[in-house]
């Protein structure tokens, strides 16, 4: 084999965004694209000579034919070991704790999370740091400064790896091991729950369903769930990874897994039922009956991690990002610990995690995790509530109740305006942006505006602040607004509008959602102009 220096022009717009650089798969499909950005990631973090790598994905369209190229670059750069999940795949957090487990120096993890998949569907890239988790803005900004300027990229004239067999082998002077990708992360969940607790709550008749998406938790599900824990077969559904996930939307919500959703709200539903996404980092928790949003979720953990074995002596605190509700800091002000408030992304997890300062972390749009891994984690999310529902002994609903009941409850919801025109949906944010400091003590619809500003973060680790990461509107008598622009879409703009009202314990706890934040979302309506601006009279979806 011959190793090769190819000249290469930038591409444009090869920026990272929260979760990696996305697009749809025939830009990343393009000569040179792949390559250029795997070697901006190099140059950017000084190289890779005598380093080890952990590359997988989520078994996405073009998933495999990345990963060869990604391995022909790591050799050529000097890489001394690559350990890649069998078939090209890994799931976020399964690659995050081997990279933490093996002592890697970082990982290349292929996904676009929970976007469609297909050749016209949607293509990432993502590289991790030794930690485990996602690169934190420092490297990623050098990564995106390394992609303006490359003119050329290290790579070798060799034939495809078989990557099915597990093993080691040989790629020029580099050791690629093919690992099975679910065995080191189930020892890792057995290590943190209650196992036998669980095969008990199974085999005396509770019933689940866990809906794979066709994504990549189905393997993790199936070895898990029906064969470690004894969960009767068929209790994991849509289990086999697929390049187009079925040709479905790996997302899970309600909108992308209603057939689940109806399922457990039938009158013969099952008891519990859970679905994750693409690379499974998101979960979606349902009980009879009943849908968990994500902000609960985490303030239901929270409370509760205590109950299983590696939690038992409780969380050092919590962190939630920005738009997610403000349900766990009512739990954290109960347990007298930390609780803190980071944008949008994993990446800023990482400090607080890493210093101690915090166990558990979650995001809205359907992310939890612990300091078990540096990402969130959608079937550790599960596992943990199923060690919860056999310690309590108690259906969801009696869980979710019980704890409104004893912190409150916070009615939450998220609207999202999808593949907005990037013009009209930059120039509502502008204003707004603009206009922040008249607002306050004006009204909208029945709302008087108590605050408004731009969220900035400082980081109490490294003292790094962030800014622009954010709207907050807070309203008299504990409503809040949060706006933002995602960095997850691949078409025009998808405006996020977080909509949140706080009802104390002894209020009304039993309303509907929707109608409980109608007149926080009139207010959103007027202060933005938002059905003029964007032309939508209704949120494509909302959570």
């Amino acid at each position: 084999m011959t190793l090769l220096t190819k000249s290469c022009t930038p591409f444009d717009g090869q920026k990272p965004g929260t979760s990696g650089l996305r697009k749809k798969t025939r830009v990343f499909m393009q000569p040179d694209y792949v390559e250029c950005f795997v070697q901006s990631i190099f140059n950017a973090i000084d190289g890779v000579d005598d380093k080890t790598l952990v590359i997988g994905g989520d078994g996405r369209y073009f998933n495999a034919e990345a990963i060869q190229t990604i391995l022909r670059m790591a050799s050529a750069n000097g890489a001394m070991r690559a350990i890649v999940g069998q078939g090209g795949l890994l799931s976020t957090p399964a690659a995050s704790n081997l990279i933490r487990k093996r002592k890697a120096d970082g990982g290349l993890i292929l996904s676009a999370s929970h976007n469609p998949g297909g050749i016209d569907e949607d293509f990432g890239l993502k590289y991790n740091i030794a930690n485990g988790g996602p690169a934190p803005e420092a490297i990623t900004n050098r990564i995106f400064e390394e992609t303006k300027t490359i003119s050329e990229y290290k790579t070798l004239d060799t034939g495809d790896l078989a990557l099915d067999q597990i093993g080691e082998t040989s790629l020029g002077g580099m050791t690629v091991e093919i690992v099975d990708p679910v065995a080191e992360y189930a020892a890792l969940m057995e290590e943190l729950f209650d196992f036998d607790a669980i095969r008990a709550l199974f085999a005396g008749g509770f019933t689940m369903r866990f809906d794979a998406m066709h994504a990549v938790t189905g393997p993790y599900a199936k070895a898990i769930l029906e064969g470690t824990l004894g969960a009767p077969e068929g209790t994991v559904l849509n289990g086999v990874p697929s390049v187009d996930f079925g040709k479905g939307h790996p997302d899970p919500n309600p909108i992308w897994a209603k057939p689940l959703v109806d399922l457990v709200m039938s009158e013969d539903g099952p008891d519990f039922a859970a679905a994750s996404d693409g690379d499974g980092d998101r979960n979606m928790i349902l009980g009879q009956g009943i849908y968990v949003t994500p902000s609960d979720s985490l303030a239901v953990l929270a409370a509760n991690a205590h109950l299983a074995p590696g939690y038992d002596r409780g969380i050092a605190g919590v962190a939630r990002s920005m738009p997610t509700s403000r349900a766990c800091d009512r739990v954290a002000e109960a347990l007298a610990v930390e609780c803190f408030e980071t944008p949008t992304g994993w990446k800023f997890f990482g400090n607080l995690l890493d210093a101690g300062r915090v166990t558990l972390c979650g995001e809205e749009s359907a992310g939890t995790g612990s300091d078990h891994v540096r990402e969130k984690d959608g079937l550790w999310a599960v596992l943990l509530w199923l060690n919860i529902l056999a310690a309590r002994k108690m259906p969801v609903r009696n869980i979710l109740i019980d704890h409104w009941q004893t912190y409150g409850r916070n009615y939450y919801s998220r609207h999202d305006y999808e593949a907005v025109d990037s013009t009209a949906a930059n120039g509502l944010m502008n204003d707004l942006t603009a206009n922040l400091d008249s607002l306050a003590g004006q009204s909208f619809a029945s709302c008087t505006v108590a605050s408004a500003d731009e969220f900035s973060y400082h980081d109490p680790v490294d003292g790094s602040v962030s800014h622009n990461q954010g709207i907050r509107i807070d309203f008299e008598g504990g409503g809040r607004a949060v706006l933002r622009l995602s960095g997850t879409g691949t078409e025009g703009a998808t405006l996020r509008v977080y909509l949140e009202r706080y009802e104390p314990r002894d209020g009304d706890l039993a309303i509907e959602t929707q109608t409980a934040l109608k007149d926080i979302a009139a207010a959103v309506a007027e202060i933005t102009g938002l059905v003029e601006r964007t032309g939508r009279t209704a949120p494509d979806v909302m959570t």
